[in-house]
C-alpha cells in the first residue's frame, strides 16, 4: 500500500509538472518567444521548482518523445549537405581548443569564486555529457549534487541567452509562428511507416553504435537519409512535435526540484559568469570560423554554444539554421568531453 501511494504521488507530481509546462508553452507562444513549446515549459517549471512546487520530471515519457524529436530534426536535412562538408573542417579542428578554453574559464569560476573542491569544480566545468560526467565524478569523489545543479544552470542560461542573442544581436527571428502545420491527416500510412521505422530502428542503431544521445541522433540520421532519398517528404505531425518539446522543456525545468533557495541562488550566480564566459569564447571562435570557412556566424555560434544537444538542435531548427551542422558538432562535443575528461583529470591529479 505505501508503495502504491508513493507511486501515485510521483505520478501526480509529474502530471503537475506537465500541466505547468503546457501553460508555460501557451504563454510563450502567445508572446512570440522563439521555440515557445520548449522554452515556455522550461522557464515555467523552473520557476515552479524554485518555488518548491511538488513537481517531478516525467522521465518515463522521454524515451517516447526523443525519437520523435530526432525524426523531426532529420526532416530538415537536405541533399545540399554533402556539398558543404568541406567547410566543416575548420569547425572540427578548432572544437577541442574551444572546449579547453571554455572548461578552463568555467573551472576558475567554480574553484576560485565558488570555492568548490578541485574535483567538483573540474567536472562542474565540463561543457557537456551530464550523465556520463556524473558517473565519472562519483567514482573519484566529486559532489554529484553540485555538479548536476551546475550543468542544469548552464543549460538553462545558455538556451535562454542564445534565444535573446539571436533576436537582439543577430536579428534572426524564429520561424515558429509562420511554420507550416503538419496535421495528423497530412501523412499517408506509408509516411507514418517510414517515420516510425526511422524512430525505432534509429534508436536501436544509435545504441548499438554507442552514439551520444542515441535516441535522438540515431533517428535523426535515418530520417535525414529517408528525406534526402525522397522516401518521405513530410516531417512528423506538428502535434507530436509540440508534445515532445513540452516534455523536454518540462524535464529541464524540473532539474532544480528539491534544491534549496540557497543552492539555486548560489548555482545560478556561479553559472552566470561561467556560462557567460563560455558563450563569449564561443562567439570569438564562431567569428574565426565565419571569416575562414564561410560558415554563417549564427550557425557557428549555435554549434559551439554549450547547451544540450536536443535543445540546441531544436533552437537551430526554429531559427532556420543548418540543423545537421549544429547537431553533428554537438554530438562531437559531447563525445570529446566524455572521452577526454577522465584522462585529463588523471593527468592533472598527477
Amino acid at each position: 500500500m505505501p508503495m502504491t501511494e508513493q507511486r501515485l504521488n510521483g505520478i501526480g507530481k509529474q502530471a503537475l509538472a506537465l500541466v505547468i509546462g503546457i501553460f508555460g508553452g501557451i504563454v510563450a507562444w502567445q508572446v512570440g518567444l522563439p521555440l515557445p513549446w520548449m522554452l515556455g515549459p522550461m522557464i515555467a517549471v523552473t520557476i515552479a521548482a524554485m518555488a518548491h512546487a511538488p513537481v517531478m520530471a516525467p522521465i518515463r515519457l522521454r524515451p517516447a518523445v526523443m525519437p520523435v524529436i530526432g525524426v523531426m530534426l532529420g526532416s530538415a536535412v537536405s541533399a545540399d549537405l554533402l556539398g558543404m562538408l568541406g567547410a566543416w573542417v575548420t569547425t572540427l579542428l578548432l572544437l577541442p581548443v574551444f572546449l579547453a578554453c571554455a572548461a578552463a574559464w568555467s573551472y576558475l569560476i567554480y574553484r576560485r569564486i565558488g570555492g568548490y573542491d578541485k574535483t567538483t569544480a573540474y567536472f562542474a566545468a565540463m561543457p557537456g555529457g551530464l550523465n556520463d560526467i556524473l558517473f565519472i565524478a562519483a567514482e573519484v569523489g566529486g559532489d554529484e549534487r553540485r555538479i548536476a545543479l551546475a550543468h542544469a544552470a548552464r543549460i538553462l542560461i545558455v538556451i535562454s541567452f542564445v534565444a535573446l542573442f539571436f533576436g537582439l544581436v543577430l536579428g534572426v527571428r524564429s520561424s515558429g509562428a509562420n511554420a507550416a502545420w503538419t496535421g495528423l491527416g497530412s501523412l499517408a500510412l506509408t509516411d507514418y511507416a517510414v517515420l516510425g521505422l526511422c524512430a525505432v530502428l534509429g534508436t536501436w542503431v544509435g545504441r548499438i553504435a554507442r552514439l551520444p544521445a542515441a535516441p535522438i541522433f540515431g533517428p535523426m540520421v535515418l530520417s535525414g537519409i529517408a528525406h534526402v532519398a525522397g522516401w518521405v517528404t513530410l516531417p512528423p505531425p506538428t502535434l507530436f512535435v509540440i508534445a515532445g518539446q513540452i516534455v523536454i522543456g518540462t524535464i529541464v525545468g524540473t532539474r532544480f526540484a528539491g534544491a534549496t533557495v540557497t543552492e539555486v541562488r548560489r548555482d545560478l550566480l556561479l553559472a552566470l559568469p561561467a556560462s557567460g564566459g563560455m558563450l563569449i569564447v564561443a562567439t570569438g571562435f564562431a567569428e574565426v570560423i565565419a571569416q575562414t570557412s564561410g560558415i554563417p556566424l549564427s550557425q557557428a555560434f549555435l554549434a559551439y554554444s554549450p547547451g544540450g544537444l536536443t535543445e540546441m538542435s531544436l533552437l537551430s531548427l526554429a531559427l532556420d539554421q543548418d540543423v545537421a551542422y549544429v547537431s553533428v558538432f554537438h554530438v562531437i562535443r559531447i563525445t570529446v568531453v566524455i572521452g577526454t575528461a577522465p584522462l585529463v583529470y588523471r593527468l592533472l591529479r598527477r
